[in-house]
């Protein structure tokens, strides 16, 4: 398989007919899809369909940052979307993914944190963003990514009096939302760098890197996988692919509001 997309990608293809630097056509955000979830939102990306939902609760803040609210990301693969994943405790590419996308959304401080405070060192709203891929025809660390954002973006206050949390009565209140960091995983393949890999692409990559941006092109997080090493140069062209490709991607968000 791997000489065969070798010698497909030395012609400027892909087994799709794509070419390198192009995502699948297909790619949709719908929004609202889980009627018991705070914010909710779908992802399509050729075959590969993935959900987020958002959860709110009031919590304790951390110890070392009182007057911020939490924030928490899950994803789990089950075997309905791929018969390589197997049910029962997080696997490995589940708890990468959940940090890739976590990283992202962090770094680029997306989220006030401050506002999200109650009674700073007592309570604040605590965020939880669960993934969950319905279907994975490949590229699962970009679907997941642009899903979580895309949730976050969707989710409103449930009403809270001071002492308890009313989740059957929502408010019109928005997430305190900064920036719509936009995660684009480009792999190498030999001398070929692509975006979007297909299932097969991706088990025959050498290496991958997740560059997650902000608005304004700023780089905010990088994360590395594959066995394989990189060198300097191939980072520097993965991530301005990446930088390239987030603005189509983005393009699908619109702005914070």
């Amino acid at each position: 398989m791997r000489n065969h997309i070798l010698s497909i990608l030395d012609k400027g293809m892909r087994l799709d007919g794509r070419k390198k630097d192009e995502y699948r056509d297909v790619i949709k955000v719908e929004y609202g899809v889980a009627g018991l979830a705070e914010g909710s939102a779908k992802v399509t990306m050729g075959k590969t369909e993935v959900v987020a939902g958002v959860k709110m609760e009031v919590m304790e803040p951390f110890s070392d940052t009182p007057n911020e609210g939490v924030i928490m990301v899950g994803e789990e693969l089950l075997p309905l979307s791929n018969p390589e994943f197997e049910a029962g405790p997080p696997s490995v590419e589940a708890i990468e993914l959940s940090r890739v996308v976590d990283r992202g959304i962090r770094e680029s401080h997306a989220l006030d944190l401050k506002q999200m405070c109650i009674t700073p060192g007592e309570k604040v709203w605590g965020v939880s963003i669960d993934i969950c891929p319905i279907n994975d025809a490949g590229n699962l660390f970009d679907a997941s990514a642009l899903a979580a954002v895309a949730a976050l973006k969707n989710t409103v206050f449930p009403s809270y009096d001071g002492k308890k949390v009313d989740y059957k009565k929502m408010t019109t209140k928005k997430l305190p939302l900064k920036e719509l960091p936009i995660s684009v995983t480009v792999c190498k393949i030999g001398k070929h760098f692509i975006v979007d890999p297909l299932s097969e692409e991706q088990k025959v990559a050498d290496a991958r890197l997740t560059v997650a941006s902000t608005e304004k092109g700023m780089l905010c997080a990088l994360q590395k996988g594959g066995i394989e090493p990189v060198t300097l140069e191939d980072i520097k062209c993965m991530v301005d692919i990446g930088l390239e490709k987030a603005k189509s991607l983005r393009k699908l968000l619109g702005g914070t509001k």
